[in-house]
């Protein structure tokens, strides 16, 4: 996020605390609530991020404040809010919501994008792995599949890691054995734990973790050396995830501009796709 932006203040004010899971909620919802923040209480709060108010209470006491007007007051004074006004007249129906939700999303995902530098630190390291696992359990295995499908085109050694179970540890030590430096995860909610403890031990293996997250504050951040957020919607009974998936998209670019034969295979590719008649013209 821009550095100047009511999120991005809120994310430096989280930077640094052990939070616990609910706390996280706590964190997630206010950023993501960031222009009015500094103006909820914290009945209204509490019932956003679906807490308790006494949580709101700690949440506060756990960041340094004596309780939660002294955290309002300070968000008042080093972020203040300019609320955004709509038509009074305009009303959106559920399936609207869910779209406008998800354009504010990519709207925080352009905010974040506005410093390349962790994405381009994400690129030279996907890049320099051989091979490169990338790992996504359940919700987030389309998310994992993709960018290995794309990404296979351009790298050499693709390990896609799409499936938990007792064989998942061995698949990372496999990788690791073949030379692999860095690990690509994708973690969307709810997070299984499986993917926190294959993390965990990726970590305990060496790997570099580079993870793209619905929040900073997700379970798997405290096993990640890298993490880039991109929140998710939930305004539908599915979760939508629009902003992890262009993010996925931004990696691979940012990967393809480390490896210097990425165009070539892509022409080689498309090359051998004419004359097998892979695709519809």
């Amino acid at each position: 996020m821009s550095g100047s932006s009511p999120a991005a203040r809120l994310q430096r004010l989280f930077e640094g605390h052990r939070l616990t899971p609910t706390q996280r909620r706590i964190a997630h919802c206010m950023v993501r609530r960031a222009t009015d923040a500094p103006f909820l209480s914290s009945v209204e709060l509490a019932e956003l991020a679906g807490v308790s108010q006494p949580s709101v209470t700690r949440f506060a006491v756990a960041l340094g404040f004596d309780g939660y007007p002294a955290l309002r007051r300070h968000l008042r004074e080093v972020a203040p809010a300019e609320a955004e006004q709509e038509d009074a007249g305009e009303t959106y129906n559920e399936y609207q919501q869910a779209v406008r939700a998800e354009i504010e999303n990519l709207q925080h995902l352009s905010d974040l994008l506005a410093d390349p530098g962790p994405v381009e630190r994400a690129g030279r390291l996907l890049a320099g792995s051989r091979p490169l696992p990338v790992l996504g359990l359940r919700a987030a295995s389309s998310q994992a599949r993709g960018f290995g499908y794309f990404a296979a085109k351009v790298h050499p050694d693709v390990r896609v890691l799409d499936e938990g179970g007792s064989m998942l540890l061995d698949r990372i030590d496999s990788a690791r054995r073949a030379g692999a430096a860095a690990l690509m995860c994708f973690a969307l909610p709810r997070h299984p734990k499986e993917c926190v403890e294959a993390l965990a031990y990726a970590g305990e293996q060496g790997f570099t973790v580079v993870t793209v997250a619905d929040s900073a504050f997700a379970p798997v951040a405290k096993h990640s050396d890298l993490l880039l957020p991109a929140a998710i919607g939930s305004g539908l009974s599915f979760d939508t995830v629009c902003a992890p998936m262009l993010l996925g998209r931004v990696l691979l670019e940012a990967m393809c501009d480390e490896l210097p034969d990425a165009q070539a295979r892509l022409e080689e590719f498309d090359v051998r796709a004419a004359a097998r008649g892979l695709f519809v013209e």
